[in-house]
C-alpha cells in the first residue's frame, strides 16, 4: 500500500492551494505559480499540455496525483533496504551544514526556496557527476539500481518548519519516490498535499506520486524530515517509450543542468578536502 494517507481531502487541499479549481481534475497539474503574460509563454504552456496529455494518455499506469506503491513491484525491493540506507544517512546528516541548500545546485529551485532550510545530498542526477558522494552511500546506491530507468536521486532533507510553496514539476514523462528515512513526530504536522490528496510519510515506507500535479510541502515539527527522492522514467507503452526518453537524453543537455553539475562538483570538492584536512 502506499503511505499516502488522504485525510478529509476536500477540505485541507482546498486551505493548502488557494485558487485552485479542484473540481477539475486536470487544474492542479496545470496550475502554475505564475499566470502566463506572453503569447510565446502561453503558447509554450498550451504545447507542453498537449504533450503531457499525450503522455498521460499512454502510460501503462492510470494517470493518477498518487499511486499505490504496489504498481511498482520494485518499490518493496528498496524498502527492504531501508535500515541500511538509513545507517548510511546517519553519517552524513552529522555533516548537515556543510551541504548545499537545494537551490543552490539547481538554480530552477531559487522559485520555490531561497533559504538554507532545504538541504541535498546528491547521488544521481541528469548530466552530473556525484562519484564522491556515492562512494560514501555504497548500500544505497545498491538499493537504486532496483529502480528502472532511474534520473536522479538524493538524500531531501527539510529542517524544522520549513515550508515548500505550491508548485508543479516540469514534466510528466518522470514519476517521482519517496522513501521515507527519517519522519519527526507528530507525524500529521509533516506532509505534502498532492492534487487534493494529504499524505503522510512513514520510516521506510514508499510515496510514489506525479509531481506535475499541484503539490506543497510543510514540517511543521521540531525535527528534520529526510527521504530518498528519487525520479524514474513514466513507464508508457511502446513505442512511446522510447519517444519519452529521447525528450528527458535532450532535457539532460540544457544549460541549467550543465550548471547543476559544475555546483555540485565545487561543493564535492570543498567538502571532501575539508575532510582530507581534518585527518
Amino acid at each position: 500500500m502506499s503511505s499516502g494517507t488522504v485525510l478529509n481531502p476536500d477540505e485541507p487541499a482546498k486551505k493548502a492551494g488557494e485558487g485552485i479549481d479542484f473540481d477539475n481534475p486536470l487544474a492542479s497539474r496545470r496550475h502554475r505559480l505564475k499566470a502566463p503574460r506572453h503569447l510565446g509563454v502561453r503558447l509554450g504552456r498550451s504545447l507542453g499540455n498537449a504533450i503531457e496529455s499525450f503522455v498521460a494518455a499512454r502510460s501503462v499506469h492510470p494517470d493518477v496525483a498518487v499511486y499505490d506503491s504496489g504498481t511498482f513491484p520494485w518499490a518493496e525491493r528498496v524498502e527492504k533496504n531501508w535500515r541500511a540506507i538509513r545507517a548510511e544517512l546517519d553519517v552524513i546528516m552529522a555533516r548537515r551544514e556543510s551541504m548545499p541548500s537545494f537551490h543552490e545546485i539547481l538554480a530552477e529551485a531559487g522559485t520555490i526556496t531561497t533559504d538554507n532550510q532545504w538541504k541535498t545530498f546528491f547521488l544521481l542526477g541528469p548530466g552530473m557527476d556525484c562519484r564522491k558522494n556515492q562512494e560514501h552511500c555504497p548500500m544505497t546506491m545498491r538499493a537504486l539500481k532496483e529502480i528502472p530507468d532511474i534520473k536522479t536521486a538524493f538524500f531531501s532533507i527539510l529542517s524544522p518548519k520549513k515550508h515548500i510553496p505550491a508548485h508543479r514539476g516540469a514534466f510528466n514523462g518522470v514519476l517521482r519516490y519517496h522513501l521515507g528515512l527519517i519522519v519527526p513526530e507528530p507525524k500529521e504536522k509533516c506532509r505534502i498535499r498532492i492534487g487534493t490528496q494529504i499524505c503522510h510519510w512513514e520510516e521506510g515506507k514508499s510515496l510514489i506520486f506525479d509531481d506535475t500535479y499541484n503539490h506543497e510541502v510543510w514540517n511543521d515539527t521540531e525535527g528534520y524530515r529526510v527521504v530518498l527522492f528519487v525520479d524514474f522514467v513514466r513507464p508508457m507503452r511502446s513505442p512511446h517509450d522510447q519517444w519519452v526518453k529521447g525528450l528527458l537524453s535532450l532535457a539532460a543537455r540544457t544549460p541549467w543542468l550543465k550548471e547543476a553539475d559544475g555546483k555540485q562538483k565545487k561543493w564535492e570538492k570543498k567538502f571532501y578536502q575539508s575532510d582530507a584536512k581534518k585527518r
